[in-house]
């Protein structure tokens, strides 16, 4: 049923039979990396599995997602069970514990399918993910990266009407209120998987007079009082994928729920983004190879 973890086991049990049959100098001999240009293994296994999976079940759902604006449930619920949606996060807290590549891959073959699911799994693993892989403690990575691998789609929250995703324009506040936690104000736009999300990485200023340096992160959840998320944008293409506007109002944030160091947060949205762009480009290569497969098969 969980894909990665089949080839996991699969690549496990090769290591195991070729240990006990190579001889006892190149059991000594370090592992070679491949080059950016070659795939390991396990990618090629994961490039077969996730492309299977999608013409088998994405693939009849296409049209109708499209004109319904919405990605069906089911195709969400398979891509937790596939293991999709933690393909970097490691496997100690519920992910494949794959590489950045494996990502990629996955994402392009989704892509040449429906770029909607592309998408969604491209955010949940490049951004919403890594952001707590990389910055958060361990107290926040142990609560929220098992249920972003497994169960819950998150969202990453730094566009607004006037930044885009522009991290030192941002608007949004927070204001320390001691041991009550943090109160957020503001509004974002453009929020990809926002209608379906359960987990919310949000960007705010605690502190405008030090500018972006005042920019911090937080992890807010659906249901928490006045957090709002809107009817999703009309778009004119990757229709099913949920673009949104969220509007926090007196938003009440516990205190340990600050995702890595106090005014930090315009730090990690870079460099953050800059692992989503490769994981958008991607998803453009995936869009591109499957126009050009459904038009000369």
């Amino acid at each position: 049923k969980h894909i990665i973890f089949h080839i996991k086991r699969i690549k496990m049990l090769s290591r195991l039979a070729a240990k006990r049959t190579a001889p006892a100098f190149k059991k000594l001999a370090r592992p070679m990396s491949t080059a950016l240009t070659q795939f390991t293994e396990e990618e090629l296994m994961l490039k077969d599995a996730v492309a299977k999976w999608a013409e088998a079940e994405v693939k009849p759902h296409v049209r109708r997602m499209d004109t319904e604006k919405k990605i069906d449930d089911k195709i969400i619920k398979g891509l937790f069970e596939q293991g999709f949606m933690g393909i970097e996060t490691p496997e100690e807290l519920g992910g494949a514990g794959m590489s950045f590549t494996a990502a990629t891959i996955a994402i392009e073959e989704l892509a040449k399918v429906d770029a909607s699911v592309s998408v969604c799994c491209d955010v949940q693993n490049t951004l919403v993910n890594n952001m707590f892989k990389f910055y958060a403690n361990q107290d926040v990575l142990q609560k929220y990266a098992p249920q972003l691998a497994t169960e819950k789609v998150g969202c990453f929250c730094l566009s607004e009407p006037g930044s885009g995703s522009d991290a030192f324009a941002l608007a949004t506040k927070a204001e320390d209120l001691g041991a009550e936690g943090y109160r957020i104000n503001g509004s974002k736009l453009w929020i990809t998987n926002g209608g379906e999300a359960e987990i919310f990485v949000v960007m705010a200023n605690l502190d405008p007079s030090k500018g972006h340096k005042g920019i911090t992160t937080f992890v807010l959840e659906k249901g928490m009082p006045g957090l709002e998320v809107h009817a999703p944008e009309d778009k004119l293409g990757i229709r099913a994928s949920s673009t949104t506007p969220i509007t926090f109002t007196d938003v009440i944030v516990p205190k340990e729920n600050v995702l890595g160091e106090i005014g930090k947060g315009y730090k990690y949205a870079i460099e953050i983004l800059n692992e989503g762009r490769i994981g958008i480009a991607s998803q453009m290569v995936g869009i591109a190879q499957g126009a050009f497969d459904a038009t000369i098969p």
